[in-house]
């Protein structure tokens, strides 16, 4: 197995000076698919007592509410409606989603029932968390949800110097949403 060089001295060291020259604690990983709802970057921190560069997605706690939401349903769909493929999906040679647009209506209504079942019961809400990902292929992954409105790069800064000091503080309260098609009723 090839070494993961994200734990590298000489990697992080390089990564370092980059951080440095640039001014900045972290650095985007692709910074045009960055939005108020979440950012992927790189960030030098400890990880058992060693120096490592950690790939991060930050996201805020609405995006983990509406994505876990998303996920239950489907698996609910799904197990009415084995056929149901939801997000598993086909990719052309251009990198885009191909759709048979089977998708009854039928199937769409109890996806959206399902939905709103779900809500009610308060089976998709979420907390604030750190989840790192040791298995990632460079650096230690990391997911992260914070209860903020959006993620900016001061959000970013605040985040990465907590996690750094031990100050982090995550919030135990599980959270709902309103759902973006509730707030269109």
């Amino acid at each position: 197995m090839d070494k993961n060089q994200g734990l590298e001295p000489e990697v992080i060291r390089n990564f370092r000076e980059e951080l440095t020259a640039s001014g900045k604690s972290f650095r985007y990983i692709e910074e045009d698919e960055v939005s108020t709802d979440m950012a992927e970057f790189m960030f030098i921190g400890m990880h058992k007592g060693k120096e490592v560069i950690f790939d991060c997605l930050l996201g805020t706690l609405r995006l983990a509410y509406e994505s876990n939401l998303h996920e239950l349903a489907e698996a609910k769909t799904k197990e009415k409606y084995p056929e149901y493929k939801g997000f598993e999906f086909e990719v052309d040679d251009n990198g885009n989603a191909i759709s048979d647009g089977e998708e009854s209506e039928e199937v769409e209504e109890y996806k959206a029932y399902a939905m709103f079942e779900i809500e009610e019961a308060g089976l998709a809400n979420v907390a604030e968390s750190v989840s790192p990902d040791e298995s990632f292929e460079f650096g230690i992954g990391m997911e992260a949800y914070l209860n903020v409105a959006e993620i900016t790069e001061e959000t970013i800064d605040q985040f990465i110097l907590d996690f750094n000091n031990g100050n982090l503080k995550l919030d135990p309260v599980q959270y709902s949403f309103e759902s973006e098609d509730d707030e269109l009723d």
